[in-house]
This record gives C-alpha cells, structure tokens and sequence, in this order.
C-alpha cells in the first residue's frame, strides 16, 4: 500500500490526535496518508485518487459515513473503535499499531458487505446506497405516517406508524434489531423490511431474496421523512416514492481477524462489551 485515507469522528476529543498519530505511523514506513474529519464528505471525495485503504477512528457512524465516501470507488475499510458497540470496527485504540503493519503486508481478508440502492422519485441525486438501512418515517409532526408496500411489483401492505425500514444483514444489528428484526449473518445478501411502531397493521418483518424490489409509495397528508444509513436525510410528501433494491455495488472491509469471530464476539458486542 503507498496510499491511505484516515477518517475520524470530529466530536470525540481523542479521535483527531489519533488520526494525526497515525498519520506519523505510516509517514515513517514510507506509506502517504491525508487525514480528514468524516463529517466533510466531500472534503475526503476529493483525496480518493490513488488511495489503497481508509482507516476510520469512531464508532460504527463513523464507518457508515466512510462508507458514503468510498462507495463508488470499491476502496476497503478498516475501523478502529472508539464507540461502544462497533460490530462493523476491526481494530481497538491498543492494539492498532501492532495489527495495522500485518495488513498493510497484505495478510488481511476482503470482507464484502451488500448495499441497498434507493431511488426517490423526482429526486436529481438518485440513488442512494445504504450499507445499514433505508427508512421511510414521519417527519417533524408527531403523527403516524402511511406507507404503501410492494414487492416486485405486487401489493404487500400499507403500514401505519412511524414508518417502514428497509435493513441490510449489516443493518440488522443496528435500528432493525431495536424495531425488532431479526439478526441475519453480515455477508448474508437477503435484506430486511419491517414496521417501525405499526399502529392496528402489519407488524411482522420480512426476509427478502437480494432479487426483491421493494417500493414504499407515502399516502399520509403529513410530510414524512427519507433517511439513508441516518446521515442521509430529506424530507418527502405525500405522494413520494422510494424504490429499494439490493445494489450490485458493495462495501469492503479489510479484516485481520476470522471470519468465525463475528460468532464468538455477537453477545459481546450486543452486551457492550469489548
């Protein structure tokens, strides 16, 4: 590797020094490195070219952001945690320095995690790409919304709450499980759909085949909401579409430890605990 990007969480005090740190780390072993706050998306766009890796340094928000800014350019991930859960961070603050050179020396493994692609109607920067979820919701008035589902094209239900989620396996851990989804194995290519506190209607979840389009139509007279990964924010009104399918762009995640650790770590992590 000659090139790599760091990405940190801009409101956690230790996460900068870090960065900078770590930027001294791979200048030293001869590996060029930019530092950017993950909050300026555009920002860390424009240092892409040439870049093999993107450390970032936060919690699972801060990967989801890195995530909106590699998606387009396949470039892998590796997350150092500084968050409390971190089910997508690889590293922890100690022992970065130890496990970093044995990736850089190409002794990791390609963890490739399926995106979901959003469309809205009328809406110039379609589509959207999601590594945890795609949500339909209500907006700043308090009341439930109505969301018209279907499935390949065939009526599914109209939901009425606080919206309807769309999950990926990765997601499946995050919102989803709160909503009460189930957990799916994070290289599983099915996604989820389910209700967000459904009022008197459909209050199960599905597990859709990454072949599923789903297309969520709002039919409620409040403005509602369009949320990709809770970074993504726009509101909607009544009468918008938003079309989601699995996308056949992933995101990639460089790894150093097992596959079989997601198992072993699964009631740590839900726990808190590191």
């Amino acid at each position: 590797m000659k090139r790599i990007g760091i990405l940190y969480h801009p409101l956690n005090k230790t996460a900068c020094p870090l960065a900078e740190e770590l930027q001294s780390f791979l200048g030293s072993r001869g590996i060029s490195a930019w530092v950017c706050s993950a909050w300026e998306t555009e920002q860390a766009k424009g240092l892409l070219d040439g870049t093999d890796l993107i450390l970032t340094i936060g919690g699972d928000g801060t990967i989801l952001r890195a995530a909106q800014v590699a998606v387009l350019r396949s470039i892998p991930i590796t997350g150092i945690n500084l968050g409390k859960l971190g089910f997508m961070t690889e590293l922890t603050v100690g022992e970065v320095k130890d496990k970093l050179p044995a990736l850089l020396m190409g002794e990791g493994w390609i963890d490739e995690r399926a995106l979901l692609e959003a469309e809205l109607s009328g809406e110039a920067s379609s589509p959207f790409y999601a590594l945890n979820d795609v949500v339909v919701a209500r907006g700043e008035v308090a009341r439930t919304v109505r969301i018209e589902a279907s499935v390949d094209g065939e009526a599914l239900t109209t939901y009425k709450g606080d919206g309807v989620m769309v999950a990926t396996a990765t997601g499946s851990t995050g919102y989803s499980l709160a909503a009460g989804g189930p957990i799916l194995h994070p290289q599983a290519k099915e996604f989820l759909l389910l209700p967000i506190l459904p009022h008197l209607s459909s209050a199960y979840t599905l597990v859709l085949p990454s072949t599923a389009v789903v297309t969520l139509r709002v039919s409620a007279a409040y403005q509602a909401s369009l949320s990709i990964d809770g970074h993504i924010n726009l509101p909607i009104s009544i009468g918008a579409v938003v079309t989601v399918k699995h996308s056949s762009i992933t995101t990639r995640f460089l790894r150093v430890y097992p596959q079989t650790s997601f198992y072993g770590s699964l009631e740590k992590r839900l726990k808190g605990k590191h």
